[in-house]
């Protein structure tokens, strides 16, 4: 199916109806749209009541024995089916981090598409008072983990060192762990990822010659396109021991090694005077209490005439990342709000440039990675087991779903030291090769 075809699908409400990403993940069973009226139990009760106060999304329930409970509406999303009443009690309880678990372990099946189903259940506001003060006591609940050194360091390794290998399956030729640009909705996923890193060495408007510092350098992509297609040095920091030896074994095989350090070190050390600071994928994981710091560590590295750049998953209010996601994906992990990120610069009189919001593109990105994680899923599951198998498309799903619906945002902010002159005139040179 063409990228358009999909895109005209989303606008009649029929998102990803039928798109590759879809018929991967629908259950084992259709979805019925009916939806047989009858006596409930205790459980179902509280299933009726829980779904009523969610003003009755397009979602059904089925518990063990086969009853079923939701709404008379024909427009059914998904049925969820608990293989067992605790999963459902507990489902109830705290479904922003139970619902996640039941389904790793298979005690929850999704019959229907699970991308639309998260997007349905990100849509969903509290309206009253008594549920606006529910969600907040499970925020406070599910808050992460202040990001010291040693915590930050253990909150990278647990994501970023399950193995090169597993990565590789899946984020394509670049290893960028980050949202691509596309130039064209159709565009293939290597193309993007390249065509991101030009937008941020554009953005940046390196020259031959120039130094470079990258706080957080994943797998060293971004690094080693800046060496060798602008010809600049660069200094790449990070605590991922997995990600380093790949980065510099990437520059030896590019006979780059002189032109691109990678330091296993974090970004609160990095020392020494730079024409670019930049960061891409790394905030995220800084925690919104260290942002100042961040922006001294920028601001010291940076001369009058420097610039630089953060790319970041964001919001457009503050809000913890999903519970789930935070505690069994990605720990420590906060996406902030532009005016949560204003703190790495006021501080430091760092000027705001250029403010960009691609974050349609990061659907499309994890789209393809999608596709690409369920096209190896047989060697995932030979590395792993099931249950990280279904944690994994879970992860990836939810991030589309929270795409589409505007849940997250992708910021890229350009900024230098206040008083530069040394600013473009117009925005041409964006969009220059």
């Amino acid at each position: 199916m063409s990228a358009a075809k999909e895109d005209v699908m989303r606008e009649r409400g029929d998102a990803a109806a039928d798109t590759p990403f879809a018929r991967t993940n629908r259950g084992p069973e259709a979805v019925s749209l009916e939806m047989p009226e009858g006596r409930h139990s205790l459980v179902g009760t509280l299933m009726q009541t829980f779904l009523a106060a969610l003003d009755n999304p397009p979602v059904g329930f089925v518990l063990p024995g086969g009853e079923t409970i939701g709404t008379a509406r024909a427009n059914l999303v998904a049925r969820l089916h608990f293989r067992d009443r605790a999963s459902a009690l507990r489902f109830i309880a705290d479904p922003y981090l139970h619902f996640g678990d039941a389904y790793s372990d298979g005690r929850i099946e999704v019959a229907g598409d699970l991308v639309r189903f998260v997007e349905v259940v990100n849509r969903i506001r509290p309206t009253t008072r008594a549920q606006r003060a529910m969600q907040r006591a499970m925020q406070w609940l599910h808050r992460p983990g202040r990001n010291t050194q040693r915590g930050s360091r253990d909150n990278i390794h647990r994501h970023y060192d399950m193995g090169n290998d597993f990565y590789s399956l899946w984020l394509g030729e670049t290893m960028a762990y980050s949202c691509a640009y596309y130039p064209t909705p159709d565009a293939e996923l290597e193309v993007a990822q390249r065509a991101k890193m030009d937008h941020v060495c554009r953005k940046l408007r390196l020259r031959p010659g120039e130094r470079v510092v990258e706080a957080g350098c994943g797998w060293g992509g971004l690094a080693i396109h800046m060496a060798r297609r602008y010809g600049v040095k660069v200094r790449s920091y990070n605590i991922s021991r997995e990600q380093i030896a790949y980065a510099r074994a990437w520059a030896e095989r590019e006979s780059l090694a002189g032109k691109v350090e990678f330091v296993e070190d974090d970004y609160r050390n990095i020392r020494g005077d730079y024409d670019a600071f930049v960061s891409v994928g790394m905030l995220e994981h800084v925690g919104v209490e260290n942002y100042r710091q961040l922006g001294g560590v920028a601001r010291r590295s940076m001369g009058s005439n420097s610039r630089g750049l953060i790319h970041s998953i964001g919001r457009d209010w503050p809000k913890p990342l999903n519970a789930w996601i935070e505690k069994r994906i990605f720990p420590g992990a906060m996406p902030p709000s532009l005016r949560q990120m204003m703190d790495i610069f006021e501080a430091w009189e760092l000027s705001i440039l250029d403010v960009e919001n691609i974050r349609l593109h990061y659907s499309r990105t994890l789209m393809h990675w999608l596709e690409l994680y369920e096209r190896n899923v047989a060697q995932v599951r030979a590395m792993f087991d099931e249950k990280f198998v279904r944690a994994w498309r879970l992860y990836l799903c939810g991030s589309i779903a929270a795409f589409n619906t505007g849940d997250l945002q992708l910021f890229q902010v350009v900024f230098a030291p206040h008083g530069s002159n040394h600013v473009p005139w117009t925005r041409a040179y964006l969009y220059q090769s």
